[in-house]
C-alpha cells in the first residue's frame, strides 16, 4: 500500500496545470451536454431520462417493486378501468353552462376587442350542431336543406343569412292550397311549420340580448314541438322516420334547455328550476346534455340546499362520469355544515371533529378530481368567459365551474376559508408521482394540450401536475457549474489549484491507507488469538 501511495504521488507531481484545466473543462462540457439533453427530454416528455431508465431497467434488477401495481391492486376492475380511461381520458364534452354567442360572447368582443372562443372550440360546436340538428332526410325539406349547409359555414354572417333564407322559403311555402273535392272550387289553407333550427341559430348568434334570444327560442319551441309530435307518430315506419324523430327530439330538448337558461339569466330562477325538472322527467334518458348541472346551479342560487343534496344523491354515482360541478358542490355542502365555526388554530389544538373531517375529505376528493378550481375560487387567478366545450379535470372545466359557482361559495360563510386551509393538503396525500391516482383514476397527462386548444391565447393555462424539476436535472446543473468553476480557477490560478488537488488526493490516499492498516492489524489479531468460526446449525449440517 505504501509503495502504491508513493507511485501515485510521483505521478501527480509530474502532471502540469494544463492537465487539470483540460480535465475540469472536459467534465464541465460533458455535464453541460447531459444537462441540455435532460432539459430537452423533460420539456418534451415531462420526466427525466436518467430517472426513467433507472426506474424501468435498474430497479427490477435491484429487486424493486412497482408502486403503481400495488396502488391499483385494491381496485376491483383496475385493468379494465385503466384501459377505458386511457382511451377516453382526453374526451371533450359540451359545456352544460355555455353562454350565448350573440348576447354574451360577441358583446365581450365588442367591449374588449378579444375573441373569447377559439377556432377549435367553435369547430367542435359546428360538429355538435350537425350531429344534433341534421339528419339524412333534410334534403326533402328545402328549409332544412339550407340549414344543413348553414351549420357548416365558418362565417357567422353567412350562417345568419342562411337562417333568414330558410325562414323566408318557409314563409313563401306556408300557404298551400289543397282541393277538398276535385270538381269543386273550395280550397283549404294548410299552414306548414316554420324551421325550428333557423330560429335556434338566430337566437344563439344574432340576438344581442338574452331577452331577444328568449323570444326567438319561444318561436323555435312552437315549430319544434309540432315537428316532434308529427315525427313521434311516424318513428316506427322505417329507419328514415326514426332518424327524423331522433333529430326532432334533440332539437326540442335543446330549445327547452336554452329557454330555461334564459329564464335563469333574466332572474326567473324558480321558473328555470321548474322547466329543468320537467325536461328531466320528460326525457330521462338524455343524460348527455347534463341538464342536472344546470339544475344544481339554479338550486344553489335559491339556497335550496336540501334539493341540491337530493340531486347529488341521484347523480353522484360511481357508474356516471364525474364532473367538477358534482365534486365541488358535494364539498360545498359538507363545508357549509362546519365552515362558519371552523378555525385552523382551534382545529390544530383539539383535532378535527367528525363533521370537519368529512368536509376536509370532500374537499380533498374534489381537488384531486380537478386541481385547477381552488385558485379560481380563491381568486388567486383571474377568470375568463368559459368556453363552449370543456375537458374533464382540465383548466377549461375549472373556468366553466368557477364562473358560475364562485358566488355560491362566497354566500356560504367560511367556506372559502376552509377551502384555503385544506386544499393544498391534497397534494401531500396523492402518491408520487402525481400522475398516480388516489381516489380517482390517474390524472390525464394530455389535459394541457387540449386546454390550450380550447382556451384563448390571452389566458395563461393552468398546468397540473406541477412539473417540478427532477433531481437529475438539478444534479447535472450543479455538476456542470462546479466543474466549470474549477476549470476557471485552475486556468487563473494553476499553481494554487495544483497544490490543492495534490493535498486532496494525499488526504484521500492517507485515509485509505489508515483503513487498510486497521484491517490488516485486526486480521493479525484474529490469527494470533485463533478465534474459531461460528458454528453452523444442525439443520444446515444435515
Amino acid at each position: 500500500m505504501c509503495r502504491s501511495h508513493k507511485t501515485l504521488s510521483m505521478f501527480l507531481n509530474t502532471l502540469t496545470p494544463k492537465f487539470y484545466v483540460a480535465l475540469t473543462g472536459t467534465s464541465s462540457l460533458i455535464s453541460g451536454l447531459i444537462l441540455i439533453f435532460e432539459w430537452w427530454y423533460f420539456r418534451k416528455y415531462g420526466t427525466s431520462f436518467i430517472e426513467q431508465v433507472s426506474v424501468s431497467h435498474l430497479r427490477p434488477l435491484l429487486g424493486g417493486v412497482d408502486n403503481n401495481s400495488s396502488n391499483n391492486s385494491n381496485s376491483s376492475n383496475g385493468d379494465s378501468d385503466s384501459n377505458r380511461q386511457s382511451v377516453s381520458e382526453c374526451k371533450v364534452w359540451r359545456n352544460p353552462l355555455n353562454l350565448f354567442r350573440g348576447a354574451e360572447y360577441n358583446r365581450y368582443t365588442w367591449v374588449t376587442g378579444r375573441e373569447p372562443l377559439t377556432y377549435y372550440d367553435m369547430n367542435l360546436s359546428a360538429q355538435d350542431h350537425q350531429t344534433f340538428f341534421t339528419c339524412d332526410s333534410d334534403h326533402l325539406r328545402p328549409a332544412d336543406a339550407i340549414m344543413q349547409k348553414a351549420w357548416r359555414e365558418r362565417n357567422p354572417q353567412a350562417r345568419i343569412s342562411a337562417a333568414h333564407e330558410a325562414l323566408e322559403i318557409n314563409e313563401i311555402r306556408s300557404r298551400v292550397e289543397v282541393p277538398l273535392i276535385a270538381s269543386s272550387t273550395i280550397w283549404e289553407i294548410k299552414l306548414l311549420p316554420k324551421c325550428a333550427t333557423a330560429y335556434i341559430l338566430l337566437a344563439e348568434e344574432e340576438a344581442t340580448t338574452i331577452a331577444e334570444a328568449e323570444k326567438l327560442f319561444k318561436q323555435a319551441l312552437k315549430a319544434g314541438d309540432g315537428c316532434y309530435r308529427r315525427s313521434q307518430q311516424l318513428q316506427h315506419h322505417g329507419s328514415q322516420y326514426e332518424a327524423q324523430h331522433r333529430r326532432d327530439t334533440n332539437v326540442l330538448v335543446y330549445i327547452k334547455r336554452r329557454l330555461a337558461m334564459c329564464a335563469r339569466r333574466l332572474g326567473r330562477t324558480r321558473e328555470a328550476v321548474k322547466m329543468m325538472r320537467d325536461l328531466m322527467k320528460e326525457f330521462p334518458l338524455l343524460s348527455m346534455f347534463n341538464i342536472h348541472e344546470n339544475l344544481l346551479e339554479a338550486l344553489l342560487e335559491l339556497q335550496a340546499y336540501a334539493d341540491v343534496q337530493a340531486v347529488l344523491a341521484k347523480y353522484d354515482d360511481i357508474s356516471l362520469p364525474k364532473s367538477a360541478t358534482i365534486c365541488y358542490t358535494a364539498a360545498l355542502l359538507k363545508a357549509r355544515a362546519v365552515s362558519d365555526k371552523f378555525s385552523p388554530e382551534a382545529a390544530s389544538r383539539r383535532g378535527l371533529s367528525t363533521a370537519e373531517m368529512n368536509a376536509v375529505e370532500a374537499i380533498h376528493r374534489a381537488v384531486e378530481f380537478n386541481p385547477h378550481v381552488p385558485k379560481y375560487l380563491l381568486e388567486m387567478k383571474s377568470l375568463i368567459l368559459p368556453p363552449e366545450h370543456i375537458l374533464k379535470r382540465g383548466d377549461s372545466e375549472a373556468i366553466a365551474y368557477a364562473f358560475f359557482h364562485l358566488a355560491h361559495w362566497k354566500r356560504v360563510e367560511g367556506a372559502l376559508n376552509l377551502l384555503h386551509c385544506t386544499w393544498e393538503g391534497t397534494f401531500r396525500m396523492i402518491p408520487y408521482p402525481l400522475e398516480k391516482g388516489h381516489l380517482f383514476y390517474p390524472y390525464p397527462i394530455c389535459t394541457e394540450t387540449a386546454d390550450r386548444e380550447l382556451l384563448p391565447s390571452f389566458h395563461e393555462v393552468s398546468v397540473y401536475p406541477k412539473k417540478e424539476l427532477p433531481f437529475f436535472i438539478l444534479f447535472t446543473a450543479g455538476l456542470c457549474s462546479f466543474t466549470a468553476m474549477l476549470a476557471l480557477l485552475t486556468h487563473q490560478f494553476p499553481e494554487l489549484m495544483g497544490v490543492f488537488a495534490k493535498a486532496m488526493i494525499d488526504i484521500f490516499c492517507s485515509a485509505e491507507f489508515r483503513d487498510w492498516n486497521c484491517k490488516s492489524i485486526f486480521m493479525r489479531v484474529e490469527d494470533e488469538l485463533e478465534i474459531p468460526p461460528a458454528p453452523q446449525s444442525q439443520h444446515f449440517q444435515n
